[in-house]
């Protein structure tokens, strides 16, 4: 069984910056997303970091947010600069391993204007 456990969300003003954490045990091989979901809209993927390191990032991020993984911590994190109102969002942490889809339970972003 896979835990996904998300944390660093809270409330800023736009243009501050937050970084959120996933902590995860035994996921070094498995690449590793976040997704978003704002109320009223569907979940949207923000970014994503393979095992390797490689990582993409959704077009309303680039340039703005992060992702990597310390696996020595196993943790991913997301840095996210210049944040926008349109940010606001629950954050959500996951994954697919053995073709099971796992998700943390997700962190409040709010970003005031």
């Amino acid at each position: 069984q896979v835990q996904l456990v998300e944390s660093g969300g809270g409330f800023v003003q736009a243009g501050d910056s937050l970084r959120l954490s996933c902590v995860a045990s035994g996921l070094s091989s498995y690449a590793v997303g976040w997704f978003r979901q704002a109320p009223g809209k569907e979940r949207e993927w923000v970014a994503t970091v393979v095992s390797g390191g490689a990582r993409d990032y959704g077009d309303s991020v680039k340039g703005r947010f992060t992702i990597w993984r310390e696996n020595d911590k196993n943790t991913v994190y997301l840095q996210m600069n210049s944040l926008k109102p349109e940010d606001t969002a629950v954050y959500y942490c996951h994954t697919v391993v053995r073709g099971t889809k796992y998700w943390g339970q997700g962190t409040q972003v709010t970003v005031s204007s």
